[in-house]
């Protein structure tokens, strides 16, 4: 069977549980039509748009990786199509799935790291330094 990968974009006022609820309904379709999900699909949170669509201005990015028919996939757009809670989808062919983690997933991953970095590095910066006490500092700005 060939392999896809399948982003959709819901809605910003849905809540994650919706979401959730909106990928079993579409892992459900692909699973009754002969496909399957590689892995489990990956929730990329809420992200801002570079424009307004349907009034929307951020939404709740899902990837999925199928190893479907191309009448199960077919079937799946159709419904996101339908629906109200999904802005927009991509479905691409691929020869073979990446092992592990998205590029989104790994960006996150690489983002907290760095986040936990700088929050120690500012935590140093927070500490007051040695050799230096409280009257030193107003003693040094009323010579300039």
């Amino acid at each position: 069977m060939p392999l896809y990968e399948h982003v959709f974009m819901a809605r910003q006022d849905l809540g994650p549980q919706q979401v959730d609820e909106l990928t079993n309904q579409f892992k459900g379709v692909i699973e009754g039509l002969g496909g399957s999900i590689v892995g489990t699909p990956e929730y990329w949170g809420v992200k801002s748009l570079s424009f307004r669509i349907r009034k929307n201005r951020k939404a709740h990015f899902t990837l999925m990786k199928l190893d479907a028919p191309a009448a199960a996939v077919s079937e799946v757009e159709r419904q996101q199509r339908l629906s109200e809670d999904v802005l927009r989808y991509l479905t691409v062919r691929v020869d073979t799935h990446e092992e592990g983690p998205s590029a989104m997933m790994r960006k996150a991953d690489r983002d907290r790291d760095r986040d936990e970095r700088r929050g120690e590095r500012r935590r140093d910066r927070d500490e007051p330094r040695r050799g230096r006490e409280d009257g030193d500092e107003g003693a040094a700005a009323s010579e300039e």
